[in-house]
């Protein structure tokens, strides 16, 4: 517990000893948000926790969510034989995602086998021994009860920040999460916060980086300040799914006038090759500088390809940088030089 700003509490084996240091870095992490009328057992309704170490495979199987976390293991579970439902809150499925790629995932799992539902809510989840029974309200206002042998519940993560001492330091909060500058100094000298505890995206390569940049700043370094933008988001499903920056939509809604790329895995020779012909990728751009806003892609390995646009955005590089830049063939980042080559109505293979 925190006693002060560097004054540190810990109890082991009932006794109890104070730490102090001129800095203290709290990453206590998150852990999965339960449902308040059924939280997880372990047995018929699950974490993200639970369903990494599963105590027998689904036969079928409800995920409440569709971000990243639930879409990761929907998928997974799909391609291992389950009958899989999804019901997410919102009108689409990862959507925090580009709308594009958003209608893409959906039309490619439910092709897969997978039932999705979106704008619909879980009203009742009753678990016994050997079942869960669900009650459903689906867009068109109907409401189903349907059993399912197992539930997972992926509706966001709360942060570890309670009952550590927080609240008597005053430390400033969001909803439990703790508020930091963009080299992840609270508002109360000496403390520090990374990771999961911070504002999103909530991803280990985020707080890894967020690590870095309190450990050089507090060294007397001057480290790049985080900038959210910069973070690349991906997630593990079939197609995969990768992005970075700003969607169309919110590079739109923030003022931006904007020029916009978009090509199919269907024109590159090597996702031919690979079997792998179904995907996207899409670049936004500003139309008057030429900054690259945003890069959003669906389809095999785009978690890998996402690289080349964050570093180009990181670096701030224009579109007449990724014009000049030579891509190898036969690859699948020949794809990412065609989208920006398509934004300003260049593009080669199509």
């Amino acid at each position: 517990t925190l006693l002060a700003a560097n004054t540190l509490s810990v109890t082991k084996d009932g006794k109890t000893e104070e730490l102090t240091a001129k800095n203290i870095i709290i990453a206590t992490g998150a852990r999965a948000r339960d449902l308040p009328f059924a939280p997880a057992d372990g047995k018929r309704i699950w974490t993200y926790r639970h369903a990494m170490v599963p105590p027998e495979m689904p036969k079928k199987l409800l995920v409440i969510g569709s971000g990243a976390i639930g879409i990761e293991f929907a998928s997974f579970y799909n391609d291992m034989g389950a009958d899989v439902t999804v019901v997410e809150m919102l009108d689409r499925i990862v959507p925090v995602e580009d709308a594009d790629v958003s209608a893409f995932l959906e039309k490619s799992l439910t092709k897969q086998g997978m039932t999705i539902m979106t704008g619909a809510g879980v009203e009742s989840l009753k678990a016994t021994a050997t079942a869960v029974s669900a009650t459903i309200k689906g867009n068109d206002g109907k409401v189903v009860t349907s059993e399912f042998t197992h539930c997972i519940v992926a509706i966001g993560i709360v942060p570890n920040t309670e009952n550590i001492g927080l609240e008597a330091l005053g430390v400033e909060m969001d909803r439990g999460f703790l508020k930091t500058d963009a080299n992840c100094r609270t508002d109360v000298p000496g403390l520090w916060a990374i990771g999961d505890i911070t504002a999103p995206p909530w991803l280990a390569h985020k707080a890894s980086h967020e690590g870095v940049i309190a450990a050089e700043t507090i060294a007397g370094g001057h480290p790049h300040a985080m900038d959210s933008l910069n973070i690349p988001g991906c997630t593990y499903c079939h197609p995969q799914v990768a992005s970075v920056g700003l969607t169309e939509a919110k590079a739109k809604e923030a003022g931006y006038d904007v020029k916009i790329g978009n090509f199919p895995f269907m024109g590159n020779g090597k996702a031919i090759a690979l079997g792998e012909a179904e995907g996207f990728i899409k670049t936004v751009f500003d139309a008057k500088t030429g900054e690259l806003l945003g890069a959003h892609m669906v389809g095999a390995e785009v978690t890998e390809l996402i690289q080349g646009y964050t570093i180009g955005k990181t670096a701030e590089l224009v579109e007449a940088d990724f014009m000049h830049t030579v891509f190898p063939h036969p690859t699948l980042s020949e794809m990412m030089h065609e989208s920006v080559l398509g934004a300003y109505g260049k593009m080669l293979h199509m």
